[in-house]
C-alpha cells in the first residue's frame, strides 16, 4: 500500500493575500465550488493544467530558519533568467544565486515570496536541452 500527495500547503500569516500572489506565479486559479475570499484562514489554489494544489493555512508562527521542504519552479516558457526577472518585479526577492556554478548556463537562482518562503527558479526545458 502506498500514499499519494494530496495537495502541498504552506503555512503563512496572511492566507488570501499569499494565495493571491501566488496565483499568476505558477498560473494556478481558484477552486470553482470553493473561491477564496479575504479574510479566509485557509486558502487552495489549483493548477489548471496538472491539477496540483496549493494550500494556504494561516499560523501563528514566524518563518525563523531556512524552508525544510520548498518548491523548485520551471519556467513553463522563456528562461531561468526572464522568469527570475519577471518574478522580482513581481514582489519576489533574491535570497541567493547558484546561476553558472557547474558551468556556463547552469544552475538556479533562491527567491522567496512576501512572507520569506524559499523557492528556486530553475532552467527552463528548452534551456536543458540546449547544453544537453
Amino acid at each position: 500500500m502506498t500514499s499519494f500527495i494530496s495537495h502541498t500547503t504552506i503555512d503563512c500569516h496572511h492566507a488570501y493575500e499569499l494565495s493571491g500572489w501566488w496565483k499568476p506565479v505558477l498560473g494556478y486559479r481558484d477552486l470553482e465550488d470553493d473561491p477564496n475570499e479575504p479574510g479566509h484562514e485557509e486558502c487552495m489554489i489549483r493548477d489548471p493544467e496538472t491539477g496540483h494544489q496549493l494550500l494556504f493555512i494561516e499560523v501563528p508562527d514566524v518563518k525563523q530558519v531556512k524552508n525544510r521542504l520548498h518548491l523548485d519552479l520551471r519556467p513553463r516558457a522563456g528562461t531561468r533568467d526572464e522568469e527570475v526577472a519577471r518574478l522580482l518585479a513581481h514582489g519576489a526577492t533574491q535570497v541567493a544565486d547558484h546561476r553558472d556554478q557547474h558551468g556556463s548556463g547552469t544552475g538556479w537562482v533562491v527567491l522567496a515570496d512576501p512572507e520569506g518562503n524559499e523557492f528556486c527558479i530553475l532552467r527552463s526545458e528548452a534551456e536543458r536541452a540546449a547544453t544537453a
